[in-house]
């Protein structure tokens, strides 16, 4: 039942991200919109999830994974009859995402509570390979069901899930001595929600007002764009919120994290590479389907079979990587991973090409699902396995923010170097271009800077058609377009290669062997 309601937490993203075209079409829409609804729904889930973790200390892990399963299931109800884009924000990106804050903390006590010694271990691994199944098949499931019925189609069926897993939770031991008689850190609670509110926000409309000349924005500060003046803020939210908790802690009241968890140098590499695997992890599976659906023009269930290696892969190498880790530790394990996942995301950069290498497409997305699957066996159990039970749900939510944290910024991050990418490129060419005169070169120029999204080239070539502009330039701009999308794709995938990369420094502080549980007073 556990595994069940992991595997409904990862199936949402992985629908939405092969349906962007369909919902672009259906709500009138265009990508960074629904780039927009997507970072929203991860951000709910990564601002809340501490507050979550926290009220599963008041209620008892087991009341408040029930309650978080009504809220989501509510959400999810919602989503499915969803008339406006604005209603779709708030059943799927809101309501759905205050229903996990409550599930997935209380889901990882339950798990430690229900397991013990090496069946525990196996457990987190098992819990890690369903999320692999969720990303294998909603995929292909959200591609079938929108190409040939409706996205709207997996959201009534995850209500129908949702049914189903109430009635199975009188059948989950609770956490023994569970709740807690506290006052929730409304402080703490407020502080976290904005830094990283304030933090993704600013990432995500980077795209949109520049990180330092000012293109489209509300306001321009000193003469700059106020991107990094957002980031900046949310930062100074996060550093307060920090002291806020040792303060607290210090005059004998109950923070909402407990300071010393984050003593324990396993559990802070752990948070640091599940917020690496998923930035990495979502920002590729945000520009794969805009590379297969908008460039190449498939549909999305041809577009889930081409994510169907990458999540094949990292469900079976999340399922073996549990027994690997008999034999191996998790800081080998995971460094292997890392190298893997660089590899895999340079070798993809190489097939975005305008006609599609099935065999070399194919074998890159296996290998990228084989690094992320071992990441996936490892790290989940380093982060439980570094605290004792009484942390568990705190660890939880931290888990769970870290990994909702890097879903958050990925997809704003990798969008936001692929919009930088494209509007620079686009540029270049048109500029470059003979075939293009002058007057046309400054209209294009001026739209360009105020603002690019990404569309086919189709739809680039039926608005120009609609304008005074020639024939023979029509074609030039559509050229030009069409290979600053390929050139965007490809900066986008080698900023995640690098981000990965970087995650090789946080694996030093690694277990060798078997995480030793840290004591918390």
């Amino acid at each position: 039942m556990l595994g069940l309601a992991q595997f409904l937490m990862v199936l949402d993203t992985s629908v939405m991200n092969v349906s962007i075209s369909q919902l672009v079409d259906d709500f009138d829409t265009d990508v960074t919109a629904i780039q927009s609804t997507i970072t929203l729904y991860t951000l709910v889930m990564a601002a809340f999830m501490i507050t979550g973790g926290k009220l599963g200390d008041l209620w008892g892990r087991r009341r408040a994974f029930t309650i978080g399963m009504i809220v989501y299931g509510v959400g999810t109800t919602l989503t499915a009859v969803a008339p406006k884009l604005w209603v779709l924000v708030l059943g799927w990106s809101v309501i759905e995402g205050l229903g996990a804050v409550l599930v997935l903390p209380s889901l990882a006590a339950l798990v430690g509570a229900n397991y013990t010694g090496r069946s525990r271990a196996t457990a987190y691994g098992v819990i890690g390979g369903v999320a692999g199944a969720g990303i294998a098949v909603g995929p292909l499931l959200g591609g079938w069901v929108t190409t040939y019925l409706t996205w709207r189609l997996v959201f009534a069926g995850e209500a129908v899930l949702v049914v189903v897993i109430l009635l199975l939770t009188p059948w989950v031991r609770d956490v023994a001595g569970a709740a807690r008689r506290t006052r929730l850190d409304g402080v703490g609670a407020a502080l976290s929600v904005a830094g990283m509110a304030l933090v993704v926000l600013g990432v995500l409309q980077s795209s949109t007002w520049g990180w330092l000349a000012p293109r489209n924005t509300p306001v321009e500060i000193f003469g700059f764009a106020p991107t990094l003046f957002v980031v900046a803020a949310g930062a100074a939210l996060l550093a307060c919120f920090v002291e806020w908790e040792r303060h607290r802690e210090t005059v004998g009241r109950v923070p909402l994290v407990r300071p010393e968890l984050m003593a324990a140098p396993p559990l802070r590499a752990g948070l640091s590479m599940l917020f690496v695997q998923n930035l990495v992890l979502l920002g590729i599976f945000f520009a794969i389907p805009l590379y297969v659906q908008v460039v190449l023009g498939l549909n999305a269930f041809e577009t889930g079979l081409r994510l169907l290696p990458a999540s094949v892969g990292m469900l079976v190498a999340a399922l073996g990587g549990s027994l690997l880790g008999r034999i191996s530790g998790p800081r080998r394990i995971v460094r292997v991973a890392v190298v893997i996942v660089v590899a895999a995301v340079l070798w993809l950069a190489t097939t975005v090409q305008p006609n599609l290498d099935e065999v070399s497409f194919a074998l890159s997305m296996a290998l990228l699902g084989i690094g992320m699957g071992l990441l996936a066996s490892q790290l989940g159990y380093v982060v439980q396995g570094s605290v004792g039970d009484d942390a568990r749900s705190e660890v939880g939510a931290l888990q769970y923010t870290a990994q909702n944290l890097g879903s958050s910024l990925g997809t704003a991050l990798v969008g936001a170097v692929l919009i930088a990418a494209l509007t620079g490129t686009f540029t270049d060419r048109i500029a470059a271009d003979p075939r293009i005169s002058d007057a046309v070169e400054q209209q294009a120029t001026v739209r360009i800077n105020a603002g690019i999204t990404f569309v086919s080239t189709t739809d680039l070539r039926t608005a120009l058609e609609r304008t005074t502009v020639p024939p023979a330039e029509v074609d030039a701009i559509v050229d030009g377009y069409a290979e600053a999308q390929l050139r965007s794709l490809r900066a986008a995938l080698l900023a995640a290669a690098v981000f990965a990369a970087a995650g090789l420094l946080a694996t030093r502080r690694l277990p060798t062997g078997a995480p030793k549980p840290t004591t918390v007073a």
